[in-house]
């Protein structure tokens, strides 16, 4: 098996540059990791003169990013002495986030070949490492074992069918280089134990603290506060669905619905911000504005379209999380498609969730199903009749907003069990 990874991993590393000719986001990752190594050296290669530790954080792409900060941010202030590390694999999770001030170093991961980790490594010299949720990088893995580096991997989540076949065999390979497993429940503690891997403790998910801590630093938006207001009413807001991480197929059947007139208002804001798709969601919803195109206007002009219009569109990228909390109710994306979007950043601010029938890989959607705060609809019927039993009774919505508070609350403190059990 060993030996068949390092020739998918050469093939890879061939094909990457060829992609990159076709594909924007591919280019991206090879421009990224175009020097890496001669700035690794430059940035890096002085810190062993100082009095300082390295501790390197391994995140795929931005979800794991933003589940990681917590740890991130409250391993810094815990150790004064050390200098963090990032690297992404994703250029999504990169270009997003690589002026993110809570890390010293942030740069693509180079990819696993043998050449690549020894020369990485090296450089970089790392005290410990935290690999988030997953990205199992056999030749990362392999060479910290050898070199008695603490790697602990953080946030995981298993279930049944990964520990199959030859991705089954790869997992039982390379999850014993981890010095512990935090994972995210019991099933998948008992997951390992079935498959002979002891070193793990039940911690938690991590995006309980991150959502918690949005919610504590939710920032008001002047355009989004003029939208929820109701004309002619001083200081009447309107109920507000936020959808959040859209795809065409939610828009669908989002835009079939029929919400009680006058009081009700939408907010998109679409997985993919591409011109294209913007445009297709104003074709779908006639009449309806686009932030970037209000914000920018005269506050008069702005506020008389806001105040009247029903559906506003974000066609920006990081305004999410901050969104819902104007949302009586949120839909959230991808459930039509390979996995539902972030469900917690909405249930943290209190926002009962509906999304689609593709929701099984997530722990946290059947929780809030089951608790009655979370909704799965698999068509446009389904997603009115919910919306009718939501809004049927104030007490309804008011008690599944209750219900997604308190399993927030009831989930937080992984990153301090985290912290408890390693050596800073």
């Amino acid at each position: 098996m060993t030996f068949l990874y390092q020739i998918f991993i050469q093939l890879f590393n061939f094909i990457v540059p060829v992609a990159a000719l076709f594909s924007p986001k591919e280019k991206l990752f090879v421009r990224g990791r175009k020097n890496i190594f001669h700035e690794l050296k430059q940035r890096i290669t002085d810190l062993k003169t100082q009095d300082f530790r390295l501790i390197w954080f391994h995140c795929a792409s931005l979800g794991e990013f933003e589940q990681a900060r917590p740890l991130i941010e409250q391993y810094k202030v815990q150790s004064t002495k050390c200098k963090i590390l990032i690297t992404f694999f994703s250029s999504s999770g990169y270009e997003i986030r690589k002026n993110y001030d809570g890390a010293d170093f942030i740069f693509y991961l180079p990819i696993d070949t043998r050449s690549n980790v020894k020369k990485f490594l090296d450089t970089v010299k790392p005290s410990q490492v935290f690999f988030v949720k997953y990205d199992f990088w056999y030749n990362y893995l392999s060479e910290l074992n050898k070199r008695n580096i603490p790697t602990y991997l953080v946030s995981a989540n298993f279930r049944e069918e990964q520990f199959k076949g030859i991705y089954g065999k790869y997992l039982r390979k390379v999850l014993p280089f981890f010095k512990h497993i935090f994972v995210q429940n019991e099933p998948s503690q008992k997951m390992l134990a079935g498959n002979k891997i002891s070193n793990v403790t039940v911690s938690g998910d991590l995006r309980y603290d991150r959502v918690s801590e949005t919610v504590l630093k939710a920032k008001k938006i002047a355009t989004i506060e003029h939208f929820t207001s109701l004309p002619g009413e001083k200081g009447a807001k309107a109920k507000v669905m936020v959808c959040g991480s859209t795809w065409t197929k939610d828009e669908e059947i989002i835009s079939s619905i029929q919400l009680p007139a006058g009081n009700w208002k939408l907010i998109i804001a679409p997985h993919e911000i591409n011109e294209e798709h913007i445009q297709k969601i104003q074709d779908v919803f006639k009449g309806s504005l686009r932030y970037s195109v209000v914000s920018k206007e005269s506050a008069t002009t702005a506020l008389d379209k806001l105040e009247t219009a029903q559906v506003l569109i974000i066609d920006n990228i990081g305004m999410l999380s901050n969104l819902y909390q104007y949302a009586d109710i949120a839909y959230i994306g991808g459930g039509f498609g390979s996995g539902i979007h972030n469900i917690l950043e909405a249930v943290a601010f209190g926002a009962p969730v509906i999304f689609g029938p593709n929701h099984h890989k997530f722990p946290e959607a059947s929780e809030i199903i089951k608790q009655g705060g979370g909704f799965s609809v698999s068509d446009t019927g389904d997603l009115q009749k919910t919306m009718d039993l939501l809004l049927s009774d104030a007490m309804v919505l008011k008690m599944a907003s209750m219900t997604c508070k308190n399993l927030v609350q009831s989930r937080k403190g992984a990153t301090e069990r985290i912290l408890m059990q390693i050596a800073i």
